[in-house]
């Protein structure tokens, strides 16, 4: 039996978890695929069970999710599970990722929102950075829900009817609002370049997962292709990109320390 995981990570956070997810699942064979600049939709064909996993990107997921979701072909039933990473609040992030896959002809079997360190600079700095995050609870709670999906997967080699499933929005989830794909970018607002820290490395334009850079002499931002994901912000390696708001403090490139080790069981 074959698997395949597809994923949007900012700081590699999301990543790691399907990592975790793919080594603790059994009796499948899980393969990961970063839709960031995908060139192709895979051909969901070779596959049994597909997993979408993106963080919480303003209360929900990225635009780029959802464009990429858009674009696949109309299934008939393949199973499917839907899954997220947080910070501070998972929003709506499950539930609409669980609707844009249904709506493509998947199956939603199951599906968790995990809580992880904050990536984003101004909740960081307000000192919401959940840097311990996941708690012992919570952990389990993940490591359940890779339990449930072996026994989904026991259940569908045996021959059994998987059904669809409704997946659990906490309450903070049902009481925020949805916000329009473009928040994000505005909530960032204009970027600039201390053109003494920049040596054009090319770091922020090869990693922007929109393509809104471009090096001439520093960095230029299309804010029309935008959309405030705070990667070049996060991993300029010389900390020259600001904004109004946000300037050298509450960045997060890369997973921290206590994630990595309880990502790697």
């Amino acid at each position: 039996m074959k698997g395949i995981i597809i994923y949007y990570s900012g700081s590699g956070n999301t990543k790691l978890a399907c990592q975790y997810i793919s080594r603790n699942l059994t009796n499948i064979e899980i393969e990961l695929f970063n839709m960031v600049k995908a060139e192709k939709i895979p051909d969901f064909n070779n596959y049994d069970l597909i997993g979408f996993a993106a963080f919480t990107d303003f209360g929900g997921p990225s635009y780029l999710v959802q464009d990429f979701i858009e674009k696949i072909p109309l299934q008939d039933g393949k199973l499917a599970f839907v899954f997220n990473t947080y910070g501070f609040v998972s929003g709506k992030t499950l539930p609409m990722l669980a609707k844009w896959v249904n709506e493509r002809g998947f199956n939603v079997i199951s599906g968790y929102s995990f809580h992880t360190p904050e990536n984003y600079p101004p909740m960081i700095i307000r000192g919401r950075g959940a840097e311990s995050a996941p708690k012992e609870k919570e952990l389990a709670e993940f490591k359940d829900f890779i339990g449930d999906l072996n026994e989904i997967i026991d259940s569908y080699q045996n021959g059994k009817e998987i059904k669809k499933r409704k997946l659990k929005v906490g309450i903070l989830g049902k009481a925020l609002p949805t916000f329009p794909r473009t928040k994000a970018r505005t909530d960032m607002g204009e970027k600039f370049v201390d053109e003494s820290l920049c040596d054009q490395c090319g770091v922020c334009e090869q990693g922007c997962p929109y393509g809104a850079i471009t090096i001439a002499s520093t960095p230029q931002f299309d804010m029309n292709k935008c959309y405030g994901c705070w990667y070049c912000y996060n991993h300029c390696p010389n900390k020259a990109i600001y904004t109004n708001k946000v300037r050298g403090e509450g960045y997060y490139p890369k997973p921290n320390k206590q994630f990595r080790e309880k990502m790697k069981i």
